[in-house]
Order: structure tokens, then sequence, then C-alpha cells
């Protein structure tokens, strides 16, 4: 159904789940809490109301073909998606370990990072 009602996406990942802006990047960096657990440092910066937003730093030191870099974002994006209904207000930017390869096994250790971020 195309022209149908629009209904809410429970598991969703829209632009207002995002950090997009870079100040809030910047932010973030240098103000936010920092916790690096299991390799993967965790930027945080609690908000008084809306829903939890992501943020990925991934560049060429992770690795020099774009095709593994995109895989990795798509499994922190993924991780944060499933793991996101428990987060709260909370702006979390995730930085992955050097030499970090996109797996089954990432994902899994990155929904557990999550759900350990919301305790």
């Amino acid at each position: 159904m195309l022209g149908g009602s629009k209904r809410a996406r429970r598991f969703g990942l829209g632009a207002e789940r995002r950090l997009t802006q870079s100040a809030v990047f910047v932010r973030l960096l240098r103000e936010g809490k920092r916790r690096s657990i299991s390799g993967y440092t965790f930027y945080l910066g609690r908000r008084e109301v809306g829903p939890p937003r992501l943020g990925i730093l991934v560049t060429r030191k992770h690795s020099t073909r774009a095709t593994d870099r995109n895989r990795i974002k798509r499994c922190i994006r993924e991780a944060f998606r499933l793991e996101q209904e428990g987060l709260g207000a909370l702006d979390v930017l995730v930085r992955p370990p050097y030499g970090a390869k996109a797996s089954p096994r990432m994902l899994l250790q990155l929904r557990e990072l999550f759900s350990r971020l919301s305790q």
C-alpha cells in the first residue's frame, strides 16, 4: 500500500535518530562522557527529551576500502536500531577499534555494548 496511512516505524532509523550536524559531533567529542568498552569508544551526551541519536566515526584508518568501512557502519547502525528503545534521550557517537571487521559476532557484541550503555 503506497498511498495509505503512515504507521510509526517501531524500529526505524530515520533522520531524527541520526546525528548529522558537525557541531553536535564536535560537542560530543569535547564535552561528552567518554566510555571505552571492548575497544569501542562511545561519546555520550544526555538530553532532556527525544529519541536516542547515533553518530558514527569510521575513517580510512579503520579500513582503506570503502566497502569495508560501509559494512562496519552498517553493523553499528543495525545494533543501534535493535537496542534503541532502551537508551532513552541519549546522543551516542561510536568509534570502532582500528582493524575491526564487520561480522555477525561484531553485531552481537555491539548489541550487548549498547544495552550496557542504557544502564
